[in-house]
């Protein structure tokens, strides 16, 4: 059994920032993050060992520092908590805070904002929250359901996968001839790395396994764009959460993971699928290496010990996907 991992996978240049963040505000003094700082239970675990606090609302806040998730928040959130007389400390996201302005052009020329998100997500409550009017849609019956304007502008969360959002755009078009609508591409580009790259390797793979937290966006994203392409596609957060019978028959396994999920922790789920039970090793620590690594350059795509040679060329790659079985696109996102 061979395992082969994506081309990009795992934490981004905005989750090892923020992670980096936390731990130099915790080393000055008592701090809170205001929610989940990342959607990663390892990375949340490892930060609250460090003695950082977590409040889901700032009522419940004790320290006098507290600090936004990476996820943003809205101006009118930011003034209300800076009004109580906390110190806030911004984490968010470069590529969400260029999400935040794209949302604002859109509004201040007029136009009326149309996200294509999960309405109850953090980062799209801090897209919409200086907004006064607004719509949120994420399936086509929220297209549907949406009112004519004469001119609306779309934007994305920067998680969502560019395919749904593309047909969602269309199907807005299609809905409304006589508006004019203006899409602002604001999905974040570790997110279209980590998809294609995702694609790439579930077109090679009998078995997908993806790592990251259950409530991450992204990684559930990955999950949905490899099943596409492969039919045995588990999530996991740990390697506890691997099952060996899961490989029966399978000769090529890929290996994928969501932008905050840490590298030791995407090794060690390698190390369990290339063993069937990984090794003792010490408890995971779940931080970036300081100082935050700047960019998202690509990992090694290793391969296990004993897991066979690696193909050493993209056509290599691309006899193999066709000497196994038919991986041509499915039909384009949202039909049938």
């Amino acid at each position: 059994m061979r395992i082969i991992r994506a081309a990009h996978l795992g934490m981004c240049f905005g989750v090892r920032d923020a992670v980096g963040l936390a731990l130099e505000h915790a080393d000055a003094g008592p701090l809170t993050i205001l929610g989940d700082l990342v959607h990663n239970p390892t990375v949340l675990s490892a930060l609250e060992a460090k003695g950082i606090a977590v409040a889901q609302d700032v009522a419940h806040v004790k320290t006098p520092t507290l600090m936004v998730t990476a996820h943003g928040t809205s101006e009118r959130t930011l003034a209300r908590t800076r009004a109580l007389g906390f110190t806030v400390v911004e984490a968010t996201c470069p590529l969400v805070r260029v999400a935040h302005r794209a949302v604002l052009t859109l509004a201040r020329e007029g136009y009326h904002v149309v996200i294509v998100g999960q309405r109850d997500h953090v980062e799209v409550r801090g897209l919409t929250g200086d907004l006064d009017r607004f719509d949120v849609v994420l399936e086509d019956d929220d297209v549907l359901a949406l009112e004519e304007h004469p001119r609306l502008g779309v934007a994305a969360q920067t998680t969502q996968a560019i395919e749904r959002v593309r047909h969602l755009v269309d199907l807005i078009r299609r809905r409304f001839p006589r508006s004019e609508v203006r899409f602002l591409d604001t999905i974040c580009k570790p997110t279209k790395q980590r998809q294609s790259a995702a694609v790439e390797m579930a077109r090679q793979a009998d078995v997908v396994i993806v790592v990251g937290g259950r409530s991450s966006n992204n990684t559930s994203e990955l999950v949905r764009s490899c099943a596409r392409y492969c039919p045995r596609v588990h999530h996991v957060e740990t390697e506890a959460d691997v099952r060996p019978e899961w490989f029966d028959a399978a000769e090529v396994v890929g290996l994928t993971a969501g932008t905050s999920t840490p590298d030791d922790v995407i090794d060690r789920v390698e190390a369990r699928i290339t063993r069937g039970e990984a090794a003792p090793r010490p408890p995971s620590r779940g931080l970036p290496p300081r100082p935050a690594i700047p960019d998202c350059a690509p990992p090694r795509r290793a391969v296990a010990p004993g897991a066979g040679p690696p193909r050493s060329s993209r056509a290599d790659r691309s006899r193999a996907g066709r000497s196994r079985r038919d991986r041509s696109s499915p039909p384009p996102y949202g039909s049938g």
